[in-house]
């Protein structure tokens, strides 16, 4: 999953929302010096990428990938279904999606100090276009994946083509979003579940 997913995925509470987009800044190896909140939404995002990668009905998508980019198709999977959860947010979540990414958005400046230096630097600029309410546009999918590979790959590699993909197999992305997205939620509420009982988990959005 990517951002929008991982904040939408999150307990109903700011650090939660705050540590699970952490996941994809900071390992948990280097995650000591975060308050316990934080920690936690750092490690249900942990979990939440691994069902997702090892789920059946991802790694049957895989050939729908041109075989240059199979090896990189979790990844643009995860910026695909980003755009299907917007593009269809009303159905996902009750509130409008600019509401939810403007508290969003004042929730990370909340918790500045806590943010890695790349956030820190890139979080005006995604308040000020709404990076995460501008996935459902796809041409701003189509500019995430020209400029991904210079923020998370070290070697020039044909991700941005994978928008071809995308276009390619629209229709089938979106029946794989509608098919699997629930499967992945009720997962995260198995997983909060223990903490529900004892009185320790904020309530899901």
């Amino acid at each position: 999953m990517n951002y929008l997913a991982h904040l939408h995925l999150a307990p109903d509470e700011a650090q939660a929302r705050v540590g699970n987009l952490l996941g994809d800044f900071i390992k948990p190896a280097y995650a000591g010096h975060l308050p316990p909140a934080l920690q936690a939404g750092l490690r249900l995002h942990m979990q939440i990428d691994q069902y997702t990668d090892q789920h059946p009905l991802i790694r049957a998508a895989r050939p729908w990938f041109h075989p240059s980019r199979q090896r990189f198709a979790g990844i643009l999977l995860d910026i695909f279904f980003d755009h299907f959860l917007a593009r269809d947010w009303s159905q996902w979540h009750p509130q409008p999606l600019t509401t939810f990414t403007e508290q969003v958005y004042a929730e990370l400046f909340s918790h500045w100090n806590y943010l890695p230096p790349r956030l820190q630097h890139n979080l005006p600029a995604m308040q000020q276009e709404d990076w995460l309410g501008g996935y459902r546009e796809l041409a701003r999918i189509e500019r995430v994946l020209a400029g991904f590979a210079r923020f998370r790959l070290s070697r020039p590699t044909p991700f941005a083509a994978g928008f071809l993909d995308l276009q390619a197999n629209y229709a089938e992305f979106g029946a794989l979003f509608q098919a699997f997205y629930p499967q992945l939620q009720a997962h995260v509420t198995q997983l909060l579940a223990p903490q529900a009982e004892c009185g320790n988990s904020p309530k899901q959005a």
